[in-house]
């Protein structure tokens, strides 16, 4: 059985090597500083939000992270699920859906009008579980990078 838990202070280390997977998983690189700011944000800032997933032994198999803001097209807010990561001995599993799942129960408490999130077009097994809970848009992700 998955519980799922907001991210504490407690949980950092667990946290930080599912991070790292993460970023190895889309072959991407941070400085410690930025993955220990985000650590932080997300257990001290009121902006971001994060959880992880534990299995019956209680291990650290998921993790999950999101955001609120305003928008044009709504008079409440959208709910951005910006990181998701599944340990890949887990995957299929549920973890995935149940994370997905612990965001859209808090952002219907919340009051949020949607959730919704980007994945990247060759990640397979991930839009196999997206497309059973969500439905595609068809827009086209751009992006300007600025800075770090």
């Amino acid at each position: 059985m998955t519980t799922i838990a907001p991210l504490t202070l407690a949980d950092r280390d667990e946290w930080r090597e599912l991070w790292h997977g993460y970023l190895t998983f889309y072959e991407a690189s941070l400085s410690d500083g930025v993955t220990e700011a985000t650590f932080a944000r997300l257990v001290g800032d009121e902006e971001l939000h994060g959880a992880i997933a534990r299995d019956a032994a209680g291990r650290a198999v998921g993790i999950v992270h999101w955001l609120t803001h305003a928008a044009t097209w709504t008079a409440t807010t959208y709910c951005y699920l910006e990181d998701l990561f599944v340990a890949p001995g887990t995957r299929g599993g549920g973890v995935g859906r149940a994370l997905i799942a612990h965001v859209r129960s808090w952002a219907e408490d919340e009051g949020c009008r949607k959730v919704y999130w980007l994945t990247h077009e060759t990640n397979a097994t991930a839009r196999t579980l997206y497309d059973r809970v969500a439905t595609g848009t068809g827009f086209v992700h751009y992006e300007i990078p600025l800075r770090d």
